[in-house]
């Protein structure tokens, strides 16, 4: 059985959705922390709304053999009034073992259950930011990665990326990472400022230059703006292929003749061949392999996309380097 020094009921209140999924995660590694079960500890999600009495009922009762186990009920305010009473019941007299971690806006049909949940859980917050509030938002983001960094950095930083809390969380941390900690003003327009103007095209000779930073940041930005994956792994591929093509002649220096020969324009072959002269001939295999994966990818074969396309290019990045 786990710790009782931690709460058995969490309720994570607010409608931003990436707050509300790190809270979510803050709690669950916490539980996870004080259990004996520790990482092995199961975590069942449901959408509150979609859930059936009897199937919440069952999910709610102690485990036959008394393993903790967590229930985390997300979209709690769209429940229908029999689940939420339920819910509400349960939480009043968690049965032993059961960790439960409710997920509700504050708003919607169940609005009326947060004041009495708030009495008995322990309550996170997860309220949408004010513009206002931004700037300290990302000031803490810093510091809970051990970095202090000026204001002009702030607001360059939120000049370049945007409102979108979860590319400023990642923002911060590639930055971080990058710059072991020394963010500079200078550092973070270098990154980000003029990545909203970036194509595709531009992203894969970022990528296949071996700039591992601008690469994903330019990336992240492209898809934020609406660039869709499937053009950015298109020109990400061509790339890749026309690296492959030209390694295979390195040593011949008439673009002329190479360009009639692999149908390029004579300037491309020069510029490539020139870049492909820094790839290893290992990386290059590696590279055409990674975009078969990736063309899998887009076509269906993979969850998430988005996640594809700038895994692709970190990795290709990455291979321009070796």
């Amino acid at each position: 059985m786990g710790s009782v020094s931690i709460s058995p009921v969490h309720l994570i209140l607010g409608e931003d959705p990436f707050l509300a999924d790190r809270a979510r995660q803050g709690v669950i590694a916490e539980i996870r922390g004080q259990s004996t079960d520790g990482a092995s500890l199961p975590v069942t999600e449901m959408r509150a709304g979609d859930v059936q009495s009897g199937e919440l009922a069952e999910l709610l009762s102690p485990s036959l053999f008394g393993e903790d186990r967590v229930v985390v009920l997300t979209n709690m305010d769209e429940a229908g009034a029999e689940p939420a009473d339920l819910v509400l019941r349960a939480a009043l007299d968690p049965a032993p073992g059961i960790y439960m971690v409710i997920i509700h806006s504050g708003k919607g049909r169940t609005k009326a259950m947060v004041p009495k949940l708030s009495k008995i859980a322990s309550v996170q917050r997860a309220d949408k930011l004010k513009e206002r509030e931004r700037p300290a938002w990302v000031q803490q983001e810093f510091r809970s990665q051990g970095v202090k960094v000026t204001p002009d950095v702030v607001h360059a930083l939120l000049e370049g990326v945007g409102s979108d809390l979860r590319e400023l969380a990642s923002a911060v941390s590639q930055l971080v990472a990058d710059t072991g900690g020394d963010v500079t003003v200078e550092k973070v327009r270098a990154y980000y400022v003029g990545v909203a103007e970036v194509s595709g095209f531009d992203i894969a000779d970022l990528a296949c230059a071996g700039q591992v930073s601008k690469a994903v940041a330019s990336t992240r930005r492209a898809l934020q703006l609406g660039i869709g994956p499937v053009s950015l792994a298109a020109a990400l591929s061509m790339k890749v292929g026309q690296i492959a093509r030209l390694y295979s002649t390195r040593g011949r220096i008439d673009s002329g003749s190479l360009a009639r020969e692999l149908g390029m324009a004579p300037f491309i072959v020069e510029k490539v061949a020139k870049q492909a002269r820094t790839w290893s001939g290992e990386a290059v295999s590696d590279a055409v392999i990674l975009m078969a994966d990736l063309d899998a990818a887009v076509k269906g074969q993979s969850g998430d996309i988005e996640f594809a396309i700038e895994s692709a290019v970190r990795k290709v990045a990455e291979l321009a380097r070796r």
